[in-house]
């Protein structure tokens, strides 16, 4: 899409933050208005905007695209969208852990036993872990705190936890990240300690470079989306 507009300001009413271009409001792919929680949210998206040369590219505008979905998606299928987060619980990444070697034991451990060791001393959320290739079965009292962790963030910071846990394929490191208990290089790292031992051993092709880097870039966005949207709940760390 052509750029067509000039100017990007953002604008305060109705409780909220908007997005002006050219002094018209900017809206959702529904046709929402694009009301943001915090300023400083609307700032990093009137940021995305200006960024813009000749050509739109949405592919670079990682906050907008995670407002919209809070706006059109979201909001209107909240329940939806916490049983699906809570959905990762079942196979998250930090309760999977490897027999050997010792090396990879050790860094699996201490990147992911003290997340672990944080939702069952704040959410009461003991999580079972295997270094089994069977699947662990969680108890239902941690499937119902972990859900309740979940259901206490609003619309927006909801939207990236959603986004966090589904790049890291891990609620705990989604839940860690929207607590401010780690922050998104920590959630990148965290999330690829199999592959980048695996990367030291036998190296890096094109592609695993191209995955890792744009795995990094939604994390970063989900993370800032977060940290942006401060509707949050309260943080424990």
């Amino acid at each position: 899409m052509k750029r067509f507009y000039r100017e990007v300001q953002i604008g305060e009413e109705d409780g909220g933050t908007h997005v002006l271009l050219d002094g018209r409001p900017v809206r959702t792919p529904a046709k929402n208005l694009l009301v943001l929680p915090s300023r400083a949210l609307g700032e990093a998206i009137a940021a995305e905007w200006r960024e813009q040369t000749e050509t739109i590219d949405p592919a670079s505008m990682g906050l907008t695209r995670l407002a919209n979905s809070a706006l059109d998606n979201v909001s209107r299928n909240r329940a939806a969208t916490i049983t699906e987060i809570a959905r990762f619980t079942a196979t998250d990444l930090v309760c999977y852990r490897v027999a050997e070697p010792d090396e990879l034991v050790a860094r699996q451990n201490n990147a992911w036993q003290p997340l672990v060791d944080w939702v069952a001393t704040i959410f009461e959320a003991e999580l079972a872990v295997t270094n089994s290739l069977l699947p662990v079965t969680q108890s239902g009292s941690c499937l119902s705190a972990l859900r309740g962790a979940i259901e206490v963030f609003d619309d927006f910071p909801l939207t990236g936890l959603h986004a966090a846990s589904a790049a890291c394929g891990s609620v705990v490191i989604g839940l860690a990240l929207g607590h401010g208990r780690i922050d998104g290089e920590a959630a990148w790292e965290y999330s690829l300690i199999d592959e980048s031992y695996q990367i030291e051993r036998w190296g890096e092709d094109y592609d695993a470079t191209e995955q890792r880097a744009a795995l990094k870039r939604d994390i970063g966005w989900a993370a800032e989306f977060l940290a942006l949207s401060r509707d949050a709940p309260q943080s424990f760390t």
